[in-house]
C-alpha cells in the first residue's frame, strides 16, 4: 500500500481546485494521479455534508470500534479454551449434573 500523503498535503490539493483550479492541472502539480485528486474531492464533500457517506470523523470513531470488537472477541475465545480445558480437568463438584 502506497504511503499516505500528510493531511495538510490534501487539504491544500483540494483548496486549489475549490478555488477554481481544475482538478488535471492541480493533480500535474503536485505529482499525484487524478483519481487520487477526485477521492480526496469527495471525501472533502462527504466532510462538508454536500454528499452523503462516511465522514472522516466518524469513519476514524468506527475504526476504534471494530479493533475494540476484535479484541474482545479474541478475550472471549481465548476465555473459552481455558474454560475447556479446566473443565476436562476438574471433576464437576458434586460429582454428577443429572
Amino acid at each position: 500500500m502506497p504511503k499516505p500523503y500528510p493531511a495538510k498535503f490534501r487539504t491544500r490539493a483540494v483548496a486549489l481546485v475549490r478555488a477554481g483550479m481544475p482538478a488535471t492541472t492541480v493533480a500535474a502539480d503536485l505529482g499525484i494521479s487524478g483519481s487520487c485528486l477526485q477521492n480526496w474531492l469527495r471525501q472533502d464533500r462527504i466532510d462538508r455534508g454536500e454528499i452523503e457517506g462516511v465522514p472522516r470523523s466518524e469513519s476514524a470513531e468506527l475504526r476504534r470500534a471494530r479493533a475494540r470488537i476484535r479484541e474482545l472477541e479474541r478475550e472471549v475465545e481465548i476465555l473459552r479454551v481455558a474454560s475447556n480445558l479446566l473443565g476436562q480437568v476438574a471433576p464437576h463438584p458434586k460429582g454428577s449434573t443429572r
